[in-house]
């Protein structure tokens, strides 16, 4: 790269880097607030909508239509947010809450009622009801002469596809029309060309994309088990007040200054690249957040500072080659371009992975887990795009314009091989106990509490409570004043607080609590605050995450993890080192699992998020591992013990995977030391997680492979 273009390179980064930092803060155009003041808040830092709908009808509903009801809710209001909540109040009442929107009539009008749907023939039979629809999807597709066309795609459960084949075989011989009627009212009135026997459908006539999504939404909202009638709705408040959102990111800021600082002493010119690069990624986050619209919670927030400890690891598998490169006699430029040609499939097979998790979290998981899988896959390609095109472009503009010293860039040391695998029965020996003694914490925790785990609100459910003060109060005031009062009744600090817009009432949940405690609390409120207890109301509520919704993350982890395995094996053509690294990734799970049930932190909401942080986090670090076993086996000598191989290969990354730990740990230790205590319940174990993937990915991956390698084939040899 010549001189010229090089300050023109330098010159550009910093205009972007400037250009992307003052749209975040202020934007840019018409827009008069900046990316970071548009994005999409959930509940806990803006408040939203919330609405009550009853069950029509005087006998109470059963448990199972109940849970299906909330399911099918949570789906359909995913479309407005992913951090979207439905839970059950009392025995017959349902709410949902949506985050960053202030019109709740607006909301009901396109959420629409959840009604009566069901389809009748041209001579007034009853075909089916809307229990018989699974799905209805707007879309588009050619008619006959080639014209794109707007349709509504149904999709039939399994008795409603027979049901519809009987129906259509009798309506098709004269194009009859079959009749959809939505509170007694004709909302479609489609006419049958053909009988349908495969359970799907497709209505066509509509004039617009809008009038079909229209269409496809009533479909689905009527298709509820129950007929729900609107009882109430109202705009609350954020659950968290400024001081928490500021914390959280002077936390951030901390956490980046720590990791530039360290990249610039660790790494020299490379790290101040590292530091420039690192600057546009957050910046293109930030805005893309805005652009893509996802909603952003406070662990959302804690997510994304993170993923900047995250960031700079494809920087340390490039750096680390580099040096090991200059340790070899080679020039910096020459050292430079091999290094980020062999860091390449590290980097690629590492994030690759991690992405292949986020597409099948995004595709099959719900809630808060949609929403995580988002973030994350945001984080892998714009990071995956600022290492390996931005850090690269900075270092060699820097290194054309005179840093050329290798002493700017610092040589690797030639490391003395620790035999890791001479301690792989001592590893596994201390996880198999950590293991077994989170389990004995479990059913310790069972007989004294009643669960294996601490589990907060959004698992168990709890007591809704409506108070109005005799004043307006802030939720500064609220977390001050109330909060300590509350938590003297309950004993508990799980409590969350919002407070209702245009009014002096605030709503505050809190776990399930019994008669003598509401009485108490009434009591407790009348005296410090003179509250009225004819105006303090509660009711028991479910869970936020509903069964379904952990049986949704549980199958798409299931199904991320086995398409995680079969990407490993093909790549790494050995199916060894794909069991290897879930076999890790399963142990760093539990491990930290043990620690939530010994420690009792509150499982919330951010649980799954952490949970699965952990698991994009121990991949990543095991595949950096196994790249250089598989480079080391294809470039070994003939004499070259399997076991020496893998001692090599692990010592090599050493330092890769120590700094990458460091970075991350920083992030989220400042995050624990200044967040509030949701963000606390979130860092502690991601601390824990972030120790525990470093140690299994040095200490059990390569070990777990050689294993695999040597003593059961030998074996499975031996018998035959």
């Amino acid at each position: 790269m010549k001189k010229s273009r090089a300050i023109i390179t330098l010159l550009v980064t910093v205009l972007v880097l400037g250009l992307l930092s003052y749209t975040a803060v202020f934007g840019i155009g018409a827009e008069k607030s900046g990316a970071a003041q548009n994005i999409k808040q959930g509940l806990d830092l803006a408040g939203g909508v919330s609405i009550t709908y009853q069950v029509v009808g005087e006998e109470t509903p059963s448990d199972a239509d109940m849970s299906d009801t909330i399911y099918k809710l949570q789906r359909r209001v995913q479309g407005y947010s992913t951090e979207a909540q439905v839970y059950q109040e009392g025995s017959d009442r349902i709410n949902i809450e949506i985050p960053g929107v202030s019109d709740a009539n607006a909301i009901l009008e396109e959420l629409g009622k959840p009604g009566s749907l069901y389809f009748m023939s041209a001579d007034g039979a009853e075909v089916l009801s809307g229990t018989d629809v699974a799905d209805a999807q707007a879309g588009t597709q050619q008619d006959k002469m080639g014209n794109s066309q707007y349709v509504v795609q149904l999709t039939l459960t399994e008795e409603g596809a027979t049901k519809f084949a009987v129906a259509t075989a009798l309506a098709a011989p004269n194009h009859d029309i079959i009749y959809i009627l939505y509170d007694g009212m004709i909302v479609s009135a489609p006419s049958v060309n053909e009988e349908i026997k495969d359970g799907v459908a497709v209505i066509t006539g509509m004039s617009s994309y809008e009038e079909a999504e229209k269409l496809a939404s009533t479909i689905r909202i009527g298709g509820l088990k129950l007929e729900l009638s609107e009882l109430r709705s109202n705009v609350v408040g954020a659950q968290l007040g400024s001081e928490a959102i500021r914390t959280s990111l002077t936390a951030g800021a901390i956490g980046m200054a720590l990791v530039i600082l360290f990249m610039l002493i660790i790494y020299f010119v490379p790290g101040f690249a590292a530091s420039l690069a690192l600057g546009i990624y957050v910046g293109l986050i930030v805005i893309l957040l805005n652009a893509f619209e996802i909603t952003l919670t406070l662990p959302g927030i804690a997510g994304i500072i993170l993923s900047i400890g995250m960031a700079v690891d494809a920087n340390v598998i490039i750096f680390a080659r580099i040096r090991e490169e200059l340790a070899t006699g080679k020039t910096v430029q020459s050292s430079m371009k091999i290094g980020f040609q062999k860091a390449l499939s590290a980097i690629i097979d590492g994030n690759v992975t991690t992405l292949i998790a986020a597409l099948v979290l995004g595709i099959k998981g719900s809630g808060s887990v949609k929403g995580f899988a988002q973030t994350l896959a945001l984080g892998i390609i714009v990071s995956m795009f600022t290492a390996l095109f931005v850090t690269r472009m900075i270092l060699n503009a820097l290194y054309a314009l005179g840093l050329k010293d290798v002493k700017f860039y610092g040589v690797g040391k030639e490391k003395k091989t620790i035999n890791f695998l001479s301690k792989k029965a001592v590893c596994f020996a201390l996880s198999l106990i950590v293991i077994v003694g989170g389990f004995v914490c479990m059913g310790l925790n069972q007989s004294s509490i009643g669960d294996p785990l601490n589990y907060s609100l959004e698992f168990k459910g709890g007591t809704s409570t409506n108070i109005t003060f005799n004043e307006d109060m802030t939720i500064e005031e609220i977390d001050a004043q109330v909060i300590p009062v509350i938590e003297e009744v309950t004993g508990d600090g799980n409590v969350q607080a919002q407070k209702v817009s245009g009014s002096n009432e605030v709503i505050v949940k809190t776990r399930t609590l019994s008669v003598d405690e509401r009485e108490t609390l009434n009591e407790k409120l009348s005296e410090a605050f003179g509250v009225d207890p004819e105006k303090i109301t509660a009711e028991t509520i479910s869970s936020t995450i509903s069964s379904e919704m952990r049986n949704d993350a549980i199958i798409a982890v299931a199904i991320a993890t086995v398409c995680m395995l079969l990407y490993i094996w093909f790549r790494f053509k050995d199916v060894r080192f794909a069991a290897s690294a879930v076999v890790a990734l399963l142990h760093d799970v539990l491990v930290v699992l043990a620690f939530y049930a010994a420690a009792k932190v509150s499982v919330g909401s951010t649980f799954i998020a952490c949970m699965l942080t952990i698991v994009g986090y121990s991949i990543n670090a095991t595949i950096v591992i196994f790249d250089r076993i598989r480079e080391n086996l294809a470039g070994a000598k003939k004499n070259a013990s399997l076991e020496e191989i893998v001692n090599t290969s692990i010592t090599q990354t050493l330092s890769r995977s120590i700094f990458t730990s460091l970075t991350t740990f920083f992030m989220v230790a400042a995050l624990f030391v200044l967040g509030v205590t949701s963000i606390r319940e979130f860092a502690l174990p991601l601390m824990v997680g972030i120790l525990c993937g470093t140690y299994s990915s040095i200490c059990l991956a390569g070990s777990l492979w050689y294993v695999m390698k040597t003593k059961i084939a030998a074996k499975s040899k031996g018998k035959k």
